[in-house]
């Protein structure tokens, strides 16, 4: 990897696990650019219902019983409904039944399907957020009225709760279903890279992502080992609280940005990340370990996983010198031979590009060479 800047850059070095079905492509595309490693695993597939009878009949009864209040609370899923509609012959029907209810648009890109209809919401948060969308109807007042909610293959926790217990009468409006993906092999690399702390951090888009990750996790008997990795070296970085919610139900610490979105979402991850690193003051240099990679003042050096093992085992105690029996632990898939470790710190010194960071201590071992401005806790 040639050097490069870490203002140009905030994630390079970093790797970022991608759990999305949907905007993947988009979502990595944005962390690549900020100098992310990419690894994508769908957690599940998004299977299309224009032929599932849940949402037929749901369609059937607000034709023949028009809501008051029609909620909208993505672009692709209100498209897909207005396409079953029209391959069942009821597009022009549900058109007239939407024009003559409330209709209330989650952001702006559900806004522009609606009005591509040739409809007009009523009213759209200016959050984007369906918690800003459940206070107005509440503040409203439901009681005696229907609500119809169309749903994006997720549930929406405590939404249609509170409806009900304000009076309402919902009529959930299914248009996708979210399942396993077909092809569990990429999510198992993704769980097992985790649990290795091969990521940096994993991103999840939706709910349903992040309960799929765990399940398969359970599936394979290492969902505690998930969890550990995602309490302490991992970062879980969600796109809102309802996609966080079972990923906070077992005590897993999220991170999300204050507009769900997946832009903020990657702003939030360029301030996380860096702010993560270990920066310590090392002959004279500034050193900085990131995921897969260290910078060495403003030059980022690709490092071996060998040797970014042994980098970590000294940074635990910087300036302390740790045995080579200690290092041959860290090494992945040690052997008993210590002579691994000199050939692995070989390759690390070369790496980092100035050998005289990592000082040779004769008989006993290795440690970074702490500036000794750097006060004495580094000492040995």
């Amino acid at each position: 990897m040639h050097a490069t800047t870490p203002s140009n850059d905030p994630l390079a070095g970093f790797t970022v696990g991608v759990t999305a079905a949907r905007r993947a492509d988009e979502l990595g595309a944005l962390l690549q650019r900020r100098g992310a490693t990419v690894l994508h695993a769908p957690a599940l597939r998004i299977v299309q219902l224009a032929d599932d009878s849940e949402l037929l009949a749901a369609t059937k009864e607000l034709i023949d019983h028009a809501p008051d209040v029609v909620v909208a609370t993505t672009a692709i899923g209100f498209r897909g409904w207005l396409a079953a509609a029209d391959g069942w012959g009821l597009g022009e029907a549900l058109l007239r039944c939407l024009r003559g209810v409330e209709l209330l648009a989650r952001g702006p890109k559900v806004k522009g399907a609606v009005r591509a209809a040739g409809l007009t919401e009523e009213w759209s948060p200016s959050s984007e957020s369906m918690a800003e969308v459940l206070d107005r109807l509440l503040g409203q007042g439901v009681a005696g009225r229907r609500v119809a909610l169309q749903l994006h293959g997720e549930p929406l926790p405590g939404f249609v709760e509170a409806l009900r217990a304000g009076g309402a009468e919902v009529v959930v409006v299914p248009v996708y279903r979210w399942l396993p993906p077909e092809d569990l092999a990429p999510v198992d690399r993704l769980l097992d890279a985790t649990v290795g702390r091969g990521v940096d951090a994993l991103t999840f888009t939706s709910a349903p992502a992040a309960a799929s990750l765990l399940a398969r996790a359970e599936d394979r008997g290492m969902k505690d080992e998930l969890l550990a990795a995602l309490g302490r070296e991992v970062l879980a970085a969600c796109v809102g609280p309802v996609t966080a919610l079972p990923l906070q139900s077992l005590g897993v610490d999220t991170v999300q940005p204050e507009r769900f979105r997946i832009g903020p979402l990657v702003q939030l991850l360029c301030q996380e990340l860096p702010s993560r690193a270990r920066v310590l003051p090392i002959a004279g240099r500034r050193l900085e370990i990131r995921g897969h990679a260290v910078l060495v003042d403003d030059g980022l050096r690709a490092v071996p996983p060998a040797g970014m093992a042994l980098l970590r085992a000294l940074a635990r105690r910087p300036g302390w010198v740790v045995a080579r029996a200690e290092l041959l632990r860290a090494l992945p898939g040690s052997g008993s031979d210590e002579h691994a470790v000199e050939t692995a710190m070989a390759r690390l010194r070369t790496a980092l590009g100035a050998p005289n960071l990592i000082q040779t201590v004769v008989k006993r071992g290795y440690r970074l060479a702490i500036d000794p401005a750097a006060g004495s806790k580094y000492a040995d």
